[in-house]
């Protein structure tokens, strides 16, 4: 089945009214130009030059004129095409479509203790199959499902993660960068047709390192679109006001943007939004918090106008260290604001405590968390079969009822959404089949998903141009000492298992 998203069927909520919405547009465009982005790329900050922008070379400081800025944006396309490795599961990102991604964590958590660990490889690869099976999940995220996985070098995480992906999954894939990664990625997702989203981040506050400008430079040269983030935490790396930390966050993605569109005019753009307050007890964002969801509601009212695709990075992360209530309308409330501002994609599913932790069965309860907010993103379809009225006519009052009508045997599959991991059963039903709770079902759910989903193989030969990209990218880190002896015999070790590349 193609994967379509949730179309919605009405206007999305807005917060700001047009003069707030100018104001910030205006403010950004003058922080741009006169506070400027410190952007440590020698080639770029020559680009940015040739372009029109002032740059300082001696504190790399480049300054954005106002027509450059507002060119660049109306160059990005409004929506497009991103291409998986099966085509029923490409995607078209924009307009009033919205799609599901997962969120990640660095290491598996203890559904016993909630503390974390490294995930083995087979736990790495599982994860992505229950992942790939997911009806409401459209797109897999960075560094998914974990940071790594045991016996896997540091330099060698996020290669062995993108392969994981591509050989457990025909989704189309979001990825990050580390250690040039980008370049094994991205020769990874034309070895079998498809495409990556890259993720590029910038450094808040108002900076743009190397290595993220050179993930920039080869996404775009490879033909590949873009998704810029920044990641401020209010009171921390921006301003602790969120009309503030609009401005600096936005200043921080258009920068990237402009870059984007100079060195390929028409490059397919993502602008992402993942914002935090500041826990000011601790110093440590405050995942969950509501003012995420405030920003991530005015960030797509002003990217909408912007005509670009918007992704919200935030709604998947929680402070909640279990699956619990807390996480549970921490979740909720922070995907469904996103849902009905009109988010692209939302970051949801997997993560269960901030980016610490993931697990599959957070995912597959979060899948049933996606369903029901596509299902309200959809809205209400008004036309003279839903309104029923002949046949409330030929029902009448009591006696009369619906259940036996035909009209009802074809509409309630499309009227509502039926979680499969939720317990919707009346009180005594619950006492005779033994209490379970939803965690239990969801521990069921993956058990039948490991059993029976098979993710579509790749072919002898993809499989063969994925193993010698990783052996490339191993040769790469070894040759500059980005791998240590013990970690290189550990890892030489894993890959001679007879169970590799799953353990």
């Amino acid at each position: 089945m193609a994967l379509k998203g949730f179309r919605r069927n009405f206007k999305p909520l807005q917060i700001l009214t047009e003069e707030e919405v100018e104001a910030i547009h205006r403010g950004t465009l003058e922080v741009l130009w006169v506070t400027g982005v410190r952007v440590e790329h020698k080639r770029a900050l020559k680009l940015f030059e040739k372009n029109g922008c002032k740059v300082d070379y001696n504190e790399m400081r480049v300054r954005f004129p106002s027509g450059l800025v507002e060119e660049s944006l109306r160059r990005c396309p409004s929506s497009f095409v991103i291409k998986a490795r099966n085509p029923r599961d490409n995607v078209v990102i924009g307009g009033d479509v919205t799609y599901f991604k997962n969120s990640c964590g660095m290491q598996i958590t203890d559904l016993d203790t909630w503390e974390p660990r490294v995930a083995t490889r087979k736990e790495n690869y599982d994860g992505v199959t229950v992942l790939d099976d997911l009806g409401s999940l459209h797109i897999l995220g960075p560094f998914t499902p974990y940071f790594g996985f045991e016996g896997v070098p540091p330099a060698m995480a996020m290669p062995e993660s993108c392969a994981s992906k591509i050989r457990n999954s025909t989704k189309v894939q979001i990825e990050g960068f580390s250690n040039a990664s980008e370049i094994f990625q991205i020769e990874m997702a034309k070895a079998v047709g498809a495409e990556i989203l890259q993720q590029v981040l910038a450094s808040p506050p108002m900076t743009w390192y190397k290595d993220a400008i050179e993930a920039l430079f080869r996404a775009v040269e490879a033909g590949f679109p873009v998704a810029v983030e920044s990641g401020p935490t209010l009171g921390g790396t921006a301003p602790v006001t969120l009309a503030g930390a609009m401005i600096t966050n936005n200043a921080e993605l258009i920068s990237a943007i402009v870059l984007a569109q100079i060195i390929k005019p028409g490059t397919r753009v993502v602008a992402d939004d993942f914002v935090f307050p500041m826990n000011m007890k601790s110093g440590a964002p405050a995942f969950g918090a509501i003012g995420s969801s405030l920003h991530q509601v005015a960030f797509n009212q002003i990217w909408r106008g912007y005509g670009i695709p918007v992704y919200n990075v935030t709604s998947g992360y929680l402070s909640s260290k279990s699956v619990d209530f807390q996480a549970g309308y921490e979740k909720a409330i922070q995907g469904i604001l996103s849902g009905v501002s009109g988010a692209n994609i939302i970051g949801l599913h997997g993560s269960v405590s901030s980016a610490i932790t993931f697990h599959p069965i957070q995912a597959i309860l979060d899948d049933d968390l996606a369903g029901m907010i596509g299902r309200f993103v959809q809205g209400i379809e008004i036309n003279d079969e839903t309104l029923a009225i002949d046949l409330i006519e030929e029902v009448g009052p009591i006696p009369g009822h619906f259940l036996n009508k035909e009209h009802t045997r074809k509409w309630w599959k499309l009227e509502q959404f039926v979680p499969q991991v939720a317990d919707r059963l009346t009180y005594p039903e619950w006492m005779k089949t033994g209490k379970k709770s939803c965690l239990d079902y969801a521990k069921e759910r993956m058990k039948e998903i490991l059993a029976t989903h098979k993710p579509i193989s790749l072919t002898p030969s993809q499989e063969e141009d994925i193993e010698k990209i990783l052996e490339e990218a191993r040769k790469y880190y070894k040759e500059r000492g980005l791998m240590s002896e013990e970690e290189m015999a550990i890892y030489t070790e894993s890959i001679k298992s007879p169970n590799y590349p799953c353990e």
